[in-house]
């Protein structure tokens, strides 16, 4: 029943992308490994012994606060905090996408620097001679 098998996929509910309405109860029977049949057939009923309202702001409520499932399955548990990073604050993720790139940046230009200096011998490096 679970889309998920991974332990760091279970950190929280999502909402499924395929779900009927908003993706709620299939996100929530996702997350607790149960029926979406039957967590559906509890929110109708609820819906109708509560006269809507309850149910319904509760419903819509967790339709907001819910993050939406990811596209792709998680490969690691980077992949899995990166997710939560970015759907928590976007700017927090592209802040860490920059520091990311900023930080090969720096190891590519000391790579350059080391190649591209006067000192280094392209001779004896092509002809593998051990100095």
């Amino acid at each position: 029943m679970s889309e998920c098998n991974h332990s760091f996929c279970k950190s929280g509910p999502y909402r499924a992308r395929n779900g009927v309405l908003f993706g709620v109860c299939k996100g929530l029977a996702n997350h607790f490994n149960f029926s979406v049949f039957w967590t559906r057939m509890i929110v109708v009923i609820g819906f109708i012994i509560t006269g809507f309202w309850p149910v319904g702001v509760a419903y819509i409520v967790g339709a907001f606060l819910m993050k939406p499932a990811p596209v792709l399955a998680f490969e690691s548990e980077d992949d899995a905090e990166f997710y939560g990073s970015y759907t928590a604050s976007r700017s927090m993720a592209l802040n860490r996408i920059k520091r990311t790139f900023d930080g090969l940046d720096r190891r590519i230009q000391r790579m350059e620097s080391v190649v591209t200096d006067k000192q280094y011998d392209w001779d004896a490096r092509l002809r593998d001679d051990p100095r």
